[in-house]
């Protein structure tokens, strides 16, 4: 009871709460979970066919409780609720209907009875084969399995379906709509009883922006269902496949194809593919289940339970959870929405996001543009309560002032922007995908672009994880591959022992096998079930001599499989029965890195005089420089050693792995070294310059030695110097001579160190802040011989420094790195865990990345493109009617409507055109956007949209009413200034009904105006420095949507302003042909204006109008 109180108190994460528990687990409850317990303790167990039937049936979903869909109620703490599980025990005992009753004051006591009542951990392995129908040795058949994914279906987890009704009513009720919500009352609130007569006008206002309110919440909407189906899409396309024993053949398949009772092989780096029972496991696997409980402390595994509950079981591999060290092999018990994973997955609400950069960069934009627009709204009713009400109270009434209130409040919204943030980024994650870089949110697309440090694991990202072993060594003799397999024949009358001595190291020390399904297959086509260096090393000796016959005469009795940490594997064999409680003396072979291993060597076998000799200096000194010359060629070099020992702990014990693992690797005997090549991938050296061209430092961060590691960085240019990189001692020194006092930001290559560095993990253990100070400065650098956590301090290191850190990598021991990482990148062919904690998998060529920086890039450009577009006639050329108005008391040029219409309608479609544009120039030119100054808005970008594109339009637009109100009306512009309540009957001998005439075609006139210049501004913001001429929409076809954006535009403004049913409504008028005319080359001033400013930025690159360029 106490262990599963404190259970539940430690895993918050994984059960939101204890009623949630109750509900989410409870419907899992199934025969096999109670028939096997009570098989095993009751003396009247049913028959094996009955208990199996039992074991396999479970309830039928009730429709509320459908795997698509989450049930609302499951998330909430419910005091009473009744729920009906329909258990059908066999074909004999048909169904039984069970009720079960719960009470708020029974709940802590229900969770205790649901732990109990799952009973997989306690029942012996052999019932458990017996009821399952399976084996160790042969695990399922293929009937078998087919018939258990026909009962219990595939072994997936159902999505949850998105409630789009509930998102349908966050974009109706929020964000921008809520500013809008709040002009729909006040225009309801002019229409009655502020006017009198009820003012139709005021009402259609507040209709359109309830229409408008429901287009741009349906619109987002359905983007979030397209951005769903794309973002699923990716997801669907990463692998998830797992190692199983069918038949008896060891065989890869599809996570989704397991079934109940199939037997399991996890080994490092797997995520666990169901609820599974471990049968065998290595002295030294580990889960990581944080995914579950949030905890980070590893659970270890075993093959025994002692009394915990189901979830606290050793001996039970969850499935979601990851192998973090070692191997084991289980028993599948639970698969899909039945396992523990499947049914939280179902019942778990939405987490918090934490905002991503460019959510942060449209937040601060759209606070900005509140601020302006509360300053503005605030100022006219200041000056409307102090000044106009009391002294003009004939020119603007209070439903007059709220009109422009609410008509300078709505002109400042963007309403298109949050539309084109969203288009924006599932265009680029299109794209991304196009070129084999799958992005697993939306959020990292834009960040790959601010990345300015890569840190790069070697084996399976820069190289081609195809090892092949190219040289075997000894103390006293070195040979090549083929030189070694040609000798190796002839040992037929015992002779050359080291030969033989060190193929059966091979053999025997080795933790990949040949897949089951291409046993048959030639030697170089068959599949390897294990990582690349053990796959080397099992064709090499496969290709000659007699190696099952070397593995059918020995049994292993112990095994420690390699992992980052420790860099050593080591396999024990005997010829005593396991069941012993003593071991005679035992051959181990060990198999790691030789600088680990060699302090621990005492002998070496002589492929000389074929006995063993004794580990001198001269030997020590022959075998050093054998590995250091194999290493500088970048050769990864593999030391074979072997011992004989004697246990002294009991075989199984704690003890006796503490002793295996301390002793086992003390008093070697070196049998030789195994030298393997793993070339570079053939785009990396590309990869690795594009990425400095982009501004984007390149580093190299393996386990492998440091010799080998810098071979390879030589290879592929991320060390291009010729000279000796500096070593740990050489840095010091320069740190010595470095001035005193705060250094500046490395971002800027200027205060960088031109040289290049080699560092091991022996030396990141004493490095202090003030080391890493100057580490990070350095502009090629390789880390060797890491552990996973001294990757994950590289990370934070170069993080605090102000660096945006992408992180690639394929191996568990990068998970942490890729986790911590601003970017973390896996290779699709990595481990289960790199995939897991990566944002962004590589599906294809490792270059790929290059297209993923770029089209980063491009995201922030083309939003940045957009606001440019918007805010010369949003927030600016409609802000200045108003001033006019309030202030200087002209007759008002733009309507509250026509600057609703331009918000939410002409703008929309060509800045939505945007989106679609390509890069203008190459983007890696560019240095990282430095998320911290460059941001999505900023001083130069107000420069461009108000001073001077913004100034342009506003003066056009504004000059274009007035000279209407001239030609037309004959009253110049001198006279409406100041007009006030003069503009009314009589003014210029007009009546006061001709006087609101011809202020709704000047209005109209004005609208247009700003319509049609908002074509000359489009095609100015397409391009931020080439000419049109450079980048013709037409020709080079680049983005012809821009003409489909404003033929939109163009065809609203017509039907707002000459359809009579919109005249009566809102108070618009016809505008004159040549209005319609006059703007055409107006617009065209416009671009050339822009132009000239573009021609003088590229003549004069550091001029100050270069500098105040956007």
């Amino acid at each position: 009871m106490l262990r599963v109180s404190s259970l539940a108190e430690s895993t918050s994460t994984f059960l939101s709460n204890t009623f949630a528990i109750k509900s989410a687990l409870h419907c899992t409850i199934m025969g096999d979970a109670t028939n096997i317990c009570n098989e095993e303790q009751s003396p009247t167990a049913k028959p094996r066919s009955a208990s199996l039937q039992e074991a396999h049936s479970v309830a039928p979903v009730p429709a509320h409780q459908d795997s698509s869909s989450t049930d609302p109620d499951f998330s909430l703490p419910i005091c009473f609720r009744t729920v009906s599980i329909q258990v059908a025990e066999s074909q004999h005992s048909g169904k039984l209907e069970h009720d079960v009753t719960q009470s708020s004051g029974k709940l802590k006591d229900d969770v205790v009875n649901f732990f109990e009542q799952l009973t997989f951990h306690n029942v012996s392995v052999e019932k458990l084969y017996g009821t399952l129908d399976t084996s160790a040795e042969r695990g399922l058949d293929h009937l078998a399995v087919a018939r258990n994914i026909q009962r219990d279906g595939y072994n997936t987890i159902a999505r949850a379906k998105p409630k789009y009704i509930w998102k349908l009513l966050g974009h109706i009720f929020g964000g921008f709509c809520s500013i809008l919500w709040v002009g729909v009352i006040v225009f309801f609130l002019c229409w009655r009883p502020l006017s009198n007569p009820p003012s139709p006008t005021n009402l259609a206002l507040a209709i359109l922006l309830i229409i408008v309110n429901l287009i741009h919440a349906a619109f987002s909407t359905f983007q979030d269902w397209s951005t769903s189906r794309i973002m699923n899409s990716i997801l669907d396309l990463l692998p998830s496949e797992c190692i199983v024993i069918r038949e008896g053949k060891t065989m890869k398949i599809s996570a989704s194809e397991l079934a109940v009772g199939d037997i399991v092989r996890l080994h490092v780096g797997n995520k666990v593919p169901a609820d599974i029972r471990l049968i065998e496991t290595s002295s030294d696997v580990r889960f990581d289940r944080a995914v579950l409980t949030g905890e980070s402390e590893e659970i270890e595994g075993n093959v025994d339970s002692f009394g915990e509950t189901f979830l606290e079981a050793p001996n039970i591999a969850l499935m979601g959870t990851h192998v973090t060290n070692g191997h084991a092999k289980g028993v599948v018990i639970l698969t899909g929405s039945r396992t523990v994973m499947g049914r939280i997955s179902t019942l778990t609400t939405t987490t918090k996001i934490k905002p991503t950069l460019i959510q942060q960069e449209i937040t601060r934009f759209v606070r900005i543009i509140i601020f302006f627009t509360v300053i503005l709204a605030l100022s006219i009713l200041i000056v409307w309560l102090a000044w106009l009400h009391r002294d003009h109270f004939a020119f603007m009434s209070l439903v007059s002032m709220l009109n422009n209130v609410m008509g300078s409040t709505i002109a400042f919204i963007p309403v298109g922007m949050p539309i084109a943030v969203t288009l924006t980024l599932s265009l680029i994650a299109r794209r991304m995908k196009a070129v084999s870089v799958l992005p697993k949110s939306l959020s990292t697309v834009e960040t790959l672009g601010c990345v300015t440090v890569i840190c790069s694991d070697k084996t399976g990202t820069l190289t081609q994880n195809k090892m092949a072993v190219v040289s075997v060594g000894f103390v006293d003799a070195m040979f090549s591959a083929e030189q070694f397999r040609d000798m190796f024949p002839d040992d037929l009358a015992g002779e050359r022992a080291a030969l033989r001595c060190l193929h059966h190291a091979a053999v025997l020390c080795n933790g990949a096998t040949f897949d089951g399904e291409t046993a048959t297959l030639p030697l170089e086509d068959r599949g390897i079930n294990g990582d690349a260096t053990d796959g080397a090393i099992l064709r090499f000796v496969e290709a000659f001599g007699d190696a099952p016959a070397v593995r059918a005469a020995h049994t292993e009795t112990f095994q420690i499989p390699f992992n980052s940490r420790h860099k050593w594997m080591l396999s024990m064999y005997s010829s005593s029965s396991q069941d012993s409680k003593e071991l005679a003396e035992s051959q181990i072979f060990v198999k790691g890195a030789p600088d680990v291993l060699i302090p621990n060597c005492i002998s070496y076998f002589s492929s000389v005089t074929n006995d063993v000799q004794p580990f001198n200096s001269a030997a020590r000194a022959k075998l050093v420089a054998t590995q250091e010359k194999w290493s500088r060629l970048g050769r990864r070099v593999i030391l074979l050693c072997m011992r004989h020992y004697t246990p002294r702990a009991t075989f199984g014990s704690n003890d006796f792995s503490t002793e295996i693992t301390k002793s086992g690797v003390e008093g070697l005997i070196i049998i030789g070294l195994l030298g393997l090549m793993d070339p570079p991938r053939p785009e990396s050296a590309n990869t690795v310059s594009e990425c400095r061209r982009a501004g984007v430092r390149f580093f190299m961060v393996t386990g492998d030695f440091g010799l080998t590691a810098a071979a390879i960085a030589r290879q592929i240019g991320i060390i291009t110097s010729r000279a000796e990189p500096d070593s740990f001692e050489e840095m010091i020194q320069r740190m010595n001579r470095m001035p005193s006092g705060p250094l500046p930001s490395c971002r800027d290559p200027a205060n960088r160190i031109q040289k290049s560095l080699v560092l091991e993990g022996k030396d990141l253990v004493n490095l202090t802040e003030s080391h890493w100070d100057i580490v990070t400065r350095y502009d090629e650098i390789v880390f060797a011989r890491t552990t996973p956590e001294q990757k994950l301090s590289i990370v934070t290191a170069f993080q605090n420094r102000d660096n945006v850190v992408a992180v690639t990598g394929d191996g568990v021991n990068d998970a942490p790195a890729l986790k911590a990482a601003d970017v973390g990148i896996a290779v699709v062919s990595g481990s289960d865990v790199a995939i897991e904690a990566s944002d962004l998998v590589l599906m294809g060529k490792f270059d790929s990345i290059i297209d993923g920086i770029r089209l980063g890039r491009l995201v922030f450009q083309n939003l940045q493109k957009v606001i440019a577009y918007l805010l010369p006639s949003g927030s600016w050329s409609e802000a200045w009617p108003v001033i006019l108005n309030v202030y200087l008391g002209v007759p008002l040029p733009l309507s509250p409507f026509l600057m609703a219409i331009i918000c939410c309608f002409t703008d929309l479609a060509p800045c939505l055109s945007l989106i679609m544009e390509k890069e203008e120039f190459d983007l890696l030119t560019l240095p990282p956007r430095d998320h911290r100054k460059d941001h999505l808005i900023n001083l130069k970008i107000y420069t461009q949209a108000y001073l001077f594109i913004g100034m342009m339009e506003t003066i056009t637009s504004h000059a274009m009413f007035f000279l209407y109100m001239w030609k037309y009306a004959g009253i110049p512009a001198h006279a409406l200034f100041l007009a006030f309540e003069k503009y009314s009957d009589g003014f210029y001998g007009h009546t006061q009904d001709e006087l609101n005439h011809f202020n709704a075609v000047g209005q109209g006139v004005c609208f247009v105006t700003i319509v049609i210049l908002q074509w000359g501004n489009i095609l100015c913001v397409r391009n931020k420095r080439l000419s049109i001429l450079q980048a013709d929409p037409i020709l080079t076809q680049r983005n012809p949507w821009i003409f489909v954006g404003a033929i939109i535009a163009f065809l609203i403004a017509v039907f707002v302003t000459e359809v009579p049913a919109m005249q009566t409504l809102f108070g618009t008028a016809s505008v004159p042909v040549e209005f319609w005319v006059i703007p055409l080359p107006l617009a065209f001033g416009i671009l050339f204006m822009d132009e000239v400013r573009k021609l003088l930025v590229r003549m004069f690159p550091m001029g100050p109008l270069a500098k105040m360029a956007w």
